[in-house]
């Protein structure tokens, strides 16, 4: 991994209830230097390197990835953006074959992650109620200017945990209220979250359970303040990215942005062996 002299450190808080994002859904949490720059860097490099017009603003010339290290046929390629599933893909079932996530995309997540204490009177991190006890499965997905999502959940076939880790460009991530059976979806996002590269987002109960999330196809994210109709986690965002979009007037050109989503899937099935080693 690249030297950690001149970057700044990573900063973690005593417990989730410090980084408890106090206006979004129950519950939310924000940590916005979850990562050195770094070790961003790193995990940038084991996937493909962006067109050269694609800033990544966070990093300087020698930190930008230039390694090719994860296969191309790892990507699946979709209408607004492309995605890898570590170990693979889930089957039809929302089964998980039983296998390891590679070693580059556990150190330092996920050790880090569980180091965090849920509060500071007890041992628990967000993972111990879970069937595993731990990330066994990671989506990464890569976002180009003006490309996004549309609203969604995650759905019954994880443990109600996210953990989704930022790199390359800061994202404004939309959440709605789930629609009662015949209602329609509002136009507009209830609560709007900023990711700053670096940084770990979480995702639990309310927020997980009774709430959709997406991102806008955009070019540039505006309204971004404090306060009413900006982004519920302002508090909680690095004072450089703040005054950042203070001096731009509120408003952020996106870059490319990759993310690292970490959930626990709750059907893992073993690869049985036949008689004379065939599976």
């Amino acid at each position: 991994m690249a030297n950690d002299e001149d970057s700044p450190p990573f900063i973690l808080p005593p417990s989730l209830t410090s980084a408890l994002v106090s206006s979004a859904p129950p519950s939310t949490y924000y940590i916005p230097s979850f990562l050195t720059l770094s070790e961003q860097s790193h995990l940038l490099a084991k996937v493909p390197s962006p067109p050269p017009h694609i800033p990544f603003p966070i990093l300087t010339s020698n930190q930008f990835p230039q390694i090719n290290a994860v296969p191309l046929p790892t990507w699946r390629n979709l209408s607004h953006r492309r995605l890898q599933a570590h170990p693979s893909p889930l089957t039809p079932s929302n089964t998980l074959l039983a296998a390891t996530l590679p070693a580059w995309l556990q150190e330092p997540v996920i050790p880090r992650l569980l180091s965090i204490p849920m509060s500071g009177h007890d041992g628990e991190n967000i993972f111990s109620a879970s069937p595993h006890k731990a990330p066994n499965h990671c989506l990464i997905n890569e976002y180009l200017p003006g490309q996004g999502i549309s609203a969604h959940e995650d759905g019954g076939a994880y443990a109600p945990i996210v953990a989704t880790v930022s790199l390359g460009a800061p994202i404004v991530l939309d959440v709605y209220r789930k629609a009662e059976v015949g209602e329609a979806l509002s136009e507009g996002p209830a609560w709007r979250i900023l990711q700053e590269p670096g940084s770990l987002l979480i995702s639990m109960g309310e927020m997980y359970e009774r709430c959709l999330h997406g991102i806008k196809g955009v070019e540039v994210d505006e309204g971004l303040h404090g306060g009413e109709g900006g982004v519920v986690n302002w508090g909680l965002l690095g004072k450089d990215w703040r005054e950042k979009i203070e001096e731009n007037g509120g408003r952020l050109e996106r870059g490319l942005r990759v993310s690292l989503t970490f959930r626990d899937v709750i059907r893992v099935k073993k690869l049985g062996f036949l008689p004379g080693g065939k599976r």
